[in-house]
């Protein structure tokens, strides 16, 4: 359609329609005329960053920037978008990657960095090294999963896995491990992080009711929560670490799944993580006191884990408040500013100059807004107050939170780099109409499209890093699709957001995060490598949930 253009009016008058505030774009669903060959072409971003991260092991800045030039390429020479509306489209991700997504990101690991200068992460690591028995399997569980749940339920974008990776690595494993369980730990929780705003922002954009979507997610995401625990012991000491702390890995995975299903289906989807986390690791806790595994053997988790430090000496009642006290507030906080609609206060909405409504979304019929919304009191804020209470809980000194703030800062300028290169891809990636492209490929397979529902979620998350732009991208094209099938939407709208949860471990963003902490930045691509094979098995199960659903489950939708 664009170079129909270009021929009807010539390439002085089209310059000036391109940067009259009344031109408008249409995005091509089939911009080599077959729908099945342009999705095809759709891919080539997404395989040159999987191939460069995963099969090349390159950094994942050089691969985001690989998979940007890729997808500035084909939108400007075969999507026809103009290079324009292309360039500030890149310009707004970057703009989001700033803002919120480093922000909160720099808050939390400021948080981690403080406690590490003082002492007060070894107390941490202390507190768990002893409640877990001193067996890896049950560090896993505990650190992973229940302490990551709480990271994600509060601040989320990547820093549970930055923060909960380097726990693990204090506690044996070697650095490779740790972050590759942080990040298959960081799945089910996905969906109901940031308090919620991934199932608020799927009802904000699709007009569904929200405690239907909330309670959707909340029958789909608890039977992996169910058995992600036990999962996590394979990955540690494989079958025979399943062996010997099965009753642990089963009353993790019970009660967090227990309380993410009543928490999403009878309050909502705002606290569900923050409460299922609790609740689990009080649980598991619980059960230690009553019950411990055997000693593990020598030979652990494929001789990754070397637990051989002696026995950690027991922490006294004040020690272990200290320990525990900068993320109970932080996440005493998140819930407040969001009790108090905080986040909202002094918001300003700014529309993307050039951008703004000048893209037309040919499959939904509709303009696409480029709004930024600058939220001065964002979650970063909220994590920067909870900083500053507990440096002062702590007595650190002003000289020491400076000094871990300009670390965070040094620590975070590869990570923010790879960030925005990947957020300004998923955005060129969604103005262009690749996107869309890819979606309205997939749902043109009928009835069997709920099998492929959870990819497209899945797909999104992967580019973008999170499961909230991944249900503003394609929950109107799962509610769509659904009503052309004869499903009901809220199952595939819901599943979109499950789907996203089990792509975010090889999301480069979320990654690029994640190695901060443990000294593998620039060593993305073996994260990748990693995860990867985790990934695709837990999607395929979402998937099944979902047509099972659909079809002979039906009873299960609300």
């Amino acid at each position: 359609m664009y170079t129909t253009l270009l021929g009807s009016v010539g390439r002085q008058n089209l310059s000036a329609m391109i940067f009259d505030p009344a031109f408008v774009w249409p995005q091509p669903l089939t911009p080599a005329h077959s729908l099945g060959i342009s999705a095809l072409i759709a891919t080539l971003p997404l395989i040159v960053v999987l191939i460069f991260m995963g099969g090349l092991r390159r950094s994942g800045a050089l691969s985001a920037a690989l998979g940007l030039g890729t997808a500035l390429f084909l939108g400007i020479f075969v999507w026809g978008m103009p290079a324009h509306l292309a360039a500030m489209s890149m310009v707004s991700g970057f703009a989001f990657a700033l803002w919120p997504i480093l922000w909160i990101v720099f808050a939390a690991l400021w948080i981690y960095n403080l406690c590490v200068d003082i002492g007060n992460f070894d107390l941490l690591r202390r507190w768990m090294s002893v409640h877990a028995s001193g067996d890896p399997c049950v560090q896993a569980i505990l650190v992973a999963f229940c302490f990551g749940a709480l990271l994600e339920g509060t601040t989320g974008f990547g820093s549970p896995v930055a923060v909960a990776g380097f726990l693990l690595l204090g506690l044996g494993f070697s650095a490779r491990q740790s972050v590759t369980l942080a990040l298959i730990a960081n799945t089910t929780p996905v969906a109901f992080g940031g308090l919620g705003i991934p199932v608020v922002a799927l009802a904000g954009v699709t007009g569904l009711n929200l405690m239907k979507l909330s309670a959707m997610v909340g029958r789909q995401l608890p039977f992996i929560s169910l058995i992600l625990p036990a999962y996590l012991v394979w990955v540690v000491a494989g079958g025979k670490g399943l062996k010997r702390t099965w009753p642990i890995a089963l009353a993790g995975g019970a009660s967090f799944a227990l309380a993410q299903f009543a928490c999403s289906n009878y309050w909502g989807p705002y606290v569900v993580d923050v409460v299922a986390a609790m609740f689990s690791t009080a649980c598991v806790i619980g059960l230690l006191q009553v019950w411990n595994p055997e000693s593990p053997s020598a030979s652990l988790a494929q001789g990754e884990h070397s637990n051989g430090s002696p026995s950690e000496a027991g922490l006294t009642l004040g020690q272990s408040l200290n320990a525990w006290a900068p993320w109970v507030l932080l996440a005493g906080v998140i819930v407040a500013w969001s009790y108090l609609h905080l986040f909202t206060f002094g918001q300003k909405n700014i529309p993307i100059p050039l951008l703004h409504n000048a893209v037309f979304i040919t499959l939904y019929n509709k303009p696409y807004a480029a709004i930024f919304n600058f939220q001065p009191l964002a979650a970063g804020t909220a994590g920067l107050t909870a900083l500053v209470l507990s440096a002062l809980i702590l007595r650190a000194s002003p000289r020491m939170v400076v000094k871990s703030g300009l670390k965070t800062l040094l620590q975070l300028r590869m990570p923010a780099l790879t960030v925005g290169l990947i957020v300004a891809l998923a955005y060129l990636y969604n103005y262009s109409g690749m996107a869309y492209t890819l979606g309205a490929f997939l749902a043109g397979m009928g009835k069997l499209f709920p099998l492929v529902s959870g990819l497209l979620g899945w797909i999104a998350c992967f580019l973008s890093g999170s499961d909230t732009s991944s249900n503003l991208l394609f929950g109107n094209l799962q509610v769509a699709a659904a009503h052309q099938i004869g499903v009901n939407p809220i199952l595939l709208a819901a599943t979109n957001s499950s789907g996203a949860v089990t792509g975010k471990m090889i999301s480069p963003q979320n990654i690029a995060v994640g190695v901060t902490t443990v000294g593998l930045v620039g060593h993305e691509g073996d994260i990748v490598r990693s995860t990867l094979g985790h990934s695709l098995l837990l999607a395929l199960l979402l998937c099944l949930i979902a047509l099972a659903q659909a079809y002979w489950l039906g009873w299960m939708v609300p």
